[in-house]
């Protein structure tokens, strides 16, 4: 019979819950365009008396250039971004008063705010126009009490990854500093944005793996903008890279900078292998329908078709709509996430009860945009969220605390880091 041992004190169970959210890009119009036009705010708080109504108790607010001002069309876009938040206007404290009685009154808080978009973009006027609504949204984090903003750092597709370096250095850093000084941190997502341009160019955000987050952190210490510096990590980004979230965190506490991953965005991918047998992880490469003859198509609709680097091989998952496929998580081919939040648990420096899973929708047959149709479908993938990460704390309480606190041993092997 086992005992405790008198040096030991016994753990309690007590499992600790991330806290959930949902990006409002999942319904970009959930309030009908006109009426957004003359009312700009009315969208948000639809949005919060939505998310009520699908049992998730925050959103993450999304912001992005308006249609009439971004460089990129939207039928150029795999998955077109939501200016939930409409910034054209300043967000006053008024605006900000009234957004806060929105979230009392549908008791529904705002986890962070986003605003996803190619900061390094190569033209400088295009650039400037992307830097002042980032300060925007900065202004509006702080105003609606939120200490994170989430986005891209992106890319100069003009420029080799060195040389990028060198422009994060000049052009992004002044932004953390201008999110320091709000109390900000910027979370970066570490999507690849391969279609992102009709360039053969796969990686159009620099921040896509660990190896360049350290490199970036690096530069981001030496100016004095560590802390400001995170990773909102998305599971599907690494399985699209044939990466595991497991060993990725692994090597981030090898490295010594398991700190730097402090949110998650909740979205999976499934590979299609025969897509990966026609074209292999750089996806389609020639004859997408991007280019007219042997110059890039002026139709941005036929732009959309750069995205067959990603597509071809590859389909979005939305937390919950892919079969449970043991051999497809030991191929690194769909996101294992039982495993996803145990390993997050053991690997990373969080603290779980204060960090936020942010559920995104961008499972292309399920993206409706009619709110009947689309809210059970997020309510269904919400509450599988809520219930795999209660299922991942479950086991992390017992094994490493309750079991560990009376020295007993944890039975079985699991999945391991690095193994192939």
């Amino acid at each position: 019979m086992n005992t405790p041992s008198p040096q030991r004190a016994v753990r309690d169970f007590e499992p600790k819950l991330m806290k959930l959210s949902v990006l409002t890009a999942a319904l970009q119009e959930l309030t009908p365009r006109d009426r957004r036009e003359a009312d700009p705010d009315v969208a948000v708080e639809e949005w919060l008396q939505f998310a009520h109504e699908l049992d998730c108790p925050h959103i993450e607010l999304s912001a992005a250039l308006h249609p009439t001002e971004s460089d990129v069309p939207a039928a150029a876009l795999l998955d077109p971004v939501a200016n939930t938040l409409d910034l054209r206007r300043p967000f006053t404290a008024a605006r900000a008063a009234r957004v806060h009685r929105a979230m009392h009154a549908a008791q529904v808080g705002i986890s962070d705010l986003a605003y996803f978009d190619n900061m390094l973009a190569p033209d400088e006027s295009v650039r400037e126009r992307k830097r002042a609504l980032m300060l925007r949204v900065f202004d509006a984090a702080v105003l609606l009490g939120t200490n994170a903003v989430a986005g891209f750092v992106g890319r100069n597709p003009l420029l080799e990854m060195d040389a990028n370096l060198a422009m994060f250095e000049e052009v992004f850093v002044p932004l953390l500093k201008e999110a320091k000084a709000r109390g900000l941190t910027f979370r970066v997502e570490q999507c690849p944005m391969p279609g992102w341009n009709v360039s053969d160019k796969w990686h159009n955000n620099i921040a896509y793996a660990p190896g360049p987050w350290i490199a970036l952190h690096q530069i981001c210490e030496r100016h004095g903008v560590g802390d400001q510096f995170r990773i909102h990590y998305d599971p599907s980004h690494a399985i699209l890279m044939g990466q595991d979230s497991r060993s990725v965190f692994q090597y981030l506490k090898d490295r010594g900078y398991n700190f730097l991953i402090s949110g998650f965005h909740v979205k999976g991918q499934v590979i299609d292998a025969r897509g990966i047998s026609a074209w292999g992880y750089g996806g389609q490469t020639m004859q997408r329908g991007d280019f007219r003859g042997t110059k890039p198509s002026p139709d941005p609709v036929a732009a959309q078709n750069a995205w067959k680097k990603q597509t071809v091989f590859s389909e979005h998952e939305l937390p919950g709509t892919a079969r449970h496929d043991p051999l497809a998580y030991l191929q690194n081919r769909s996101v294992d996430w039982l495993d996803h939040q145990l390993a997050a648990r053991e690997l990373l420096a969080i603290e779980p009860e204060n960090t936020f899973l942010v559920v995104e929708h961008e499972y292309p047959p399920a993206r409706v945009q009619d709110k009947a149709r689309l809210k059970p479908i997020l309510h269904a993938s919400i509450a599988f969220t809520r219930a795999i990460d209660a299922a991942a704390a479950a086991m992390y309480a017992l094994q490493h605390e309750v079991l560990a606190s009376q020295g007993i041993a944890t039975q079985g092997i699991g999945r391991q880091a690095y193994r192939s």
